[in-house]
């Protein structure tokens, strides 16, 4: 177990919960979370590292402010910090990775149909071009190519987070970074500053994908 640090105020941490149980809702209502499926998380601090994941087989349409497990670096559960007691998802791991590597302070995990179809069509990655909504996930709309990375779905959140920091292209880089990773056979994870921009790049990437399945 980390070292405790200090709780935030229990008022900081209904907010969080009611903006991962709301999101939740509208993921579900969507069909990308059927059941239990799918989880979302917010970065509460960085040193040490914090996230504010949502719990572990719950239904993910009626999370409530207090379904929210406060996790380390790992993904590990944190106790006495101000969360439940309840389990963290077991990909509280990558999210704290992803976390981690991108500095993102809100990341969405969703079993949206395209982004599953999409790595079974292009296992090595889904390269996207002159498409508009390129835009919305930091790209240009025309003479610019980027790629979805897709890596291969496991149980060992280790094992994914190397595979997704191998994958990753910082900002600082090259013209490829993109908010969003594919889990072969699993599902699709997306990031941004926060919950708002998180979902806009899922939003904005399910619906690239779609459109890359259907023209090609």
């Amino acid at each position: 177990m980390s070292d405790a640090v200090t709780p935030l105020p229990k008022a900081a941490l209904v907010e969080v919960g009611s903006g991962l149980a709301a999101e939740s809702a509208r993921f579900a209502a969507r069909g990308w979370m059927p059941g239990t499926a799918g989880n979302l998380s917010v970065t509460l601090g960085r040193e040490p590292l914090r996230l504010a994941v949502t719990a572990s087989g719950l239904d993910k349409g009626e999370l409530t402010p207090a379904d929210i497990v406060i996790v380390d670096e790992r993904g590990d559960s944190v106790l006495g910090e101000g969360g439940s007691e309840q389990r963290p998802s077991a990909e509280a791991g990558l999210h704290a990775r992803i976390a981690r590597v991108t500095g993102a302070g809100a990341v969405i995990h969703v079993h949206a149909l395209a982004a599953v179809t999409a790595a079974h069509v292009w296992p090595d990655g889904v390269v996207l071009s002159d498409l508009e909504m390129l835009k919305g996930i930091g790209h240009a709309a025309h003479g610019e190519t980027v790629t979805i990375p897709v890596i291969e779905n496991g149980q060992d959140m280790t094992v994914l987070g190397d595979a997704f920091e191998a994958r990753y292209v910082r900002p600082c880089e090259g013209a490829n970074d993109v908010p969003a990773l594919i889990v072969a056979s699993h599902g699709i994870y997306a990031w941004g500053r926060d919950l708002r921009q998180a979902r806009w790049h899922l939003e904005l990437t399910e619906a690239l994908l779609q459109i890359a399945l259907v023209t090609r």
